[in-house]
């Protein structure tokens, strides 16, 4: 391959690289930037690192956080997984730096398969990496979310290139792409791009069937098909883990039909719809997108002294208070409960997806026009209810996701990709200079006028107040003031946008009138979306946001109080009640915790917790083997609280109690003294079991060893009795064996274990087994297989066809 064609490749990841290494610069000191979600994620892998050190094998289970839960959603290396292997092999650049590298390149390739010059193909991909949602994401610690975004892109570029006929690399790419997609475990990202794909494939249908080339498109729809399925099968351990936790996690369907306080609980498949919508996007909030603080940007701004937010405390209570007060301004006037930053896309990109709207011709304007009124309408949630629900009701999955607003990565992929689409017309020598004048002109005119017209409505019918302004009532004139800055900030930031579109406008106009070379007009809009974007990113994530690796690499530092719980050292459970237990990563970096930080923990877990834990039922406590709790004293210290009731690690009880629900399962606990009784839902049961019913008050069961996925336990009875263990119980991976037999054990208390134990002296071990890791580890080595072997054997078909025909 010659030089001069290999060139642009290189320059554009050189550019790539600079980019992502510049923005974030902290890392070439060693600093990594600081995220409240990695924070918290640190202290649950905790147990899982350390085991992975000294056993170098996987647990699959961890003990430390809500009493124990798979691992699948947390952190696990499942076998067979090559595709980790090539995106830590894409991913080399320090993180966040990696995952910004990620957006780039993707796009870029994406670009390519759109057959755009190189030099707009980096200007785009640039336009699409420092797009402020997916800066901002990177500061509250959504690493998976940027991960799975990163290669939206070079998903749709494979199956483009399969739509363009040219299969065999398509066919990889697609694949691979989809392999490496599915590997990031952002399943909400994951399937909003699904729809970006039916969208795109409902547009080539229709078309197809115009064309009257029906057979071209199903042959087509067949090779992506199977190239996805086989990306898909590639991550077989890691989807059909997921799909099996998913049915016991939060997002599972649950058996209680009743709510905490007793009423009838309103039946759902999934989360409840005020869960699913509690982030949607106003309708008028969605002119952030192209206007930054149009709603007062993040929920929180800092404002300078010539703001009258600043004046009005100063006047009030002096220089010192003020300055530190507008540090922390609630600027944000939207309804969303806290919001990093707005979803800036940019305003330059979006004056250029207008020109698209008005230069770009066909099918692929349809689509990227179609997507984004789409995921803009979605993104509306409970404002728009109308169309919400019907797939909250009706689409498969939809009700597994919250946070609808986030739908909106649909508009950052595809606002971009018509933007440069329309730079690649404009420049192209086939329109005539009358049409691309008269597309200038409509786009400025349309895109002018929306942007006009936001900030018209915004003073027309909005009253610029927040839904914490009344924490400002204590001080006169202090709601008056930053009403006034929160109106400052939206003309400020609507005369931008304008000027902003002016000036791209411009140098395209004088484009045409032959003043300015194409190469110059590119670099011209380079910076201007350089700086359109990197100014408004830069004031929610810069270098503020680093601190030394130490900080990050070992987050937590044990205090006072950890250390004299950490000199216990038998086998028991810390309630940390200084937080919210079910928000908490942090105990678990010590201790084994009741509590955790997960948004898709163990349902029942969550429900234990909702109906029992938070009503301080001891008894629940107790079973879960909560030795010691965590509580603030007088001033706010912490301390640790001996409970020297805590059940222990396992007992007999003297009765089971059989009960026909979940409802009578969970209400029994309410009274139930766990330390004698245990309750039992009979749905569980395949057979009639006849439990112990004579107590032998001499019968010892004890706990010899814990490890992750192993506990072994000992018993001496002369009769047969009923243990419980304070274990979570999860049928699909924990088995129990009687010296070394497989033995039943049952789920009792709604969340824990049980078994019959023999008469006699009896070695008791539960080992963690998923099947499921298995299966899918010969179906991952098979799909792998096959995306290769397809494609090289039809490479080499392809070429001996080829060479026929010639002869």
């Amino acid at each position: 391959m010659k030089l001069n064609k290999i060139l642009p490749y290189v320059i554009a990841i050189a550019i790539f690289v600079l980019a992502s290494i510049i923005y974030f610069h902290p890392v070439l000191k060693g600093q990594k930037i600081s995220q409240s979600d990695i924070t918290q994620f640190k202290g649950m892998v905790k147990e899982i690192n350390d085991f992975r050190a000294e056993n170098n094998t996987e647990p699959y289970w961890t003990g430390s956080s809500f009493s124990g839960m798979p691992t699948y959603q947390v952190s696990t290396y499942y076998p067979n997984d090559f595709v980790r292997v090539l995106d830590r092999t894409l991913r080399f650049l320090p993180r966040p730096a990696d995952y910004t590298f990620l957006y780039f390149l993707s796009f870029f390739v994406l670009m390519m398969a759109l057959k755009v010059n190189w030099r707009l193909a980096i200007l785009g991909a640039l336009a699409f990496g420092f797009s402020t949602y997916l800066i901002i994401i990177f500061g509250a610690g959504h690493n998976a979310k940027a991960h799975a975004i990163a290669y939206m892109p070079l998903v749709l570029a494979g199956i483009l290139w399969v739509f363009q006929k040219r299969y065999i690399l398509g066919f990889l790419v697609t694949g691979v792409a989809m392999a490496l997609e599915i590997y990031t475990n952002h399943p909400q990202m994951t399937y909003y791009l699904g729809f970006c794909l039916i969208i795109l494939g409902i547009v080539e249908g229709i078309n197809a069937i115009k064309e009257k080339v029906l057979p071209t498109f199903f042959k087509q729809t067949v090779i992506i098909i199977a190239a996805v399925l086989l990306g898909i099968g590639a991550n077989s351990p890691r989807l059909m883990a997921m799909k099996e936790y998913a049915d016991h996690s939060t997002r599972g369907k649950s058996e209680l039909t009743i709510n905490p306080d007793g009423s009838k609980k309103e039946a759902s498949k999934g989360l409840d719809k005020a869960y699913i919508t509690e982030y949607s996007y106003a309708k008028l909030e969605t002119f952030n997108l192209f206007i930054p603080r149009f709603m007062g940007g993040g929920t929180v701004e800092e404002l300078g002294e010539g703001s009258n937010f600043y004046k009005t405390i100063e006047d009030k209570a002096g220089k010192k208070v003020a300055k530190d007060y507008s540090k922390q301004a609630l600027t944000y006037w939207g309804d969303q409960n806290i919001v990093e930053a707005p979803a800036y896309i940019g305003a330059v990109i979006f004056f250029l997806f207008f020109l698209g709207i008005f230069l770009v011709k066909g099918r692929l304007k349809q689509w990227l026009v179609a997507a984004t009124v789409f995921s803009v309408l979605m993104s509306w949630g409970r404002n728009f209810e109308v169309l919400t629900n019907v797939f909250i009701d009706y689409f498969p999955l939809y009700n597994k996701f919250r946070a609808v607003s986030s739908i909106q990565v649909i508009a950052e992929l595809c606002v971009p990709i018509l933007g440069i689409l329309a730079l690649k017309e404009f420049f192209s020598s086939k329109i005539t200079s009358k049409e691309k004048q008269d597309a200038l002109k409509k786009a400025v005119y349309a895109f002018g006028g929306l942007i006009i017209v936001g900030f018209l409505l915004a003073h027309g019918f909005s009253t610029f107040e927040g839904l914490r302004d009344a924490q400002y009532n204590q001080l006169p004139g202090l709601t008056d003031a930053i009403i006034a800055d929160r109106k400052s900030m939206l003309f400020v930031d609507t005369l931008r946008s304008l000027v902003l579109m002016i000036l791209s406008a411009g140098v395209l106009w004088m484009l045409l009138k032959n003043k300015l070379k194409q190469g110059i007009v590119i670099i011209a809009l380079t910076v201007f979306v350089l700086f359109d974007l990197i100014s408004v990113d830069k004031k929610y994530v810069n270098e503020d946001d680093f601190k030394a690796a130490r900080k990050i690499e070992k987050p937590f530092t044990a205090s006072a109080t950890d250390k004299l719980i950490l000199q216990d050292k038998t086998h028991f459970r810390v309630g940390n009640f200084t937080v919210n237990p079910m928000n908490d990563g942090s105990t678990s970096y010590f201790h084994q915790s009741i509590g955790g930080y997960h948004a898709a923990k163990m349902g029942r877990y969550q429900e234990l917790f909702d109906y029992q834990i938070a009503k301080n039922n001891m008894q629940v406590l107790n079973m879960l083997n909560t030795k010691y709790f965590i509580v603030g004293n007088d001033k706010g210290e912490k301390q640790a609280q001996l409970n020297p009731d805590a059940n222990g690690n396992v007992w007999f009880v003297d009765k089971v109690q059989v009960v026909n629900s979940a409802n009578e399962e969970m209400q029994t606990l309410d009274s139930l003294n766990t330390k004698t009784t245990a309750v039992l839902d009979l749905k569980n049961l395949k057979e009639k079991i006849n439990f112990p019913k004579e107590k032998d008050s001499t019968a010892v069961i004890e706990l010899l060893n814990y490890d992750v996925n192993s506990l072994t336990y000992q018993s001496k009875t002369t009769k047969d009795q009923f243990a419980v263990f304070s274990e979570i119980y999860y049928k699909d991976g924990w088995n129990a064996y009687v010296d070394g037999k497989l033995t039943p054990h049952f789920r009792v208390n709604y969340v824990l274990r049980g078994m019959i134990v023999p008469k006699g002296k009896h070695s008791i071990e539960f080992k963690f087994e998923p099947k499921v890791i298995q299966q899918g580890k010969i179906i991952s080595l098979t799909s792998y297989g096959l995306l290769l072997l397809i494609s090289v054997a039809w490479f080499f078909y392809e070429q001996k066809k080829t060479k026929n025909n010639v002869q």
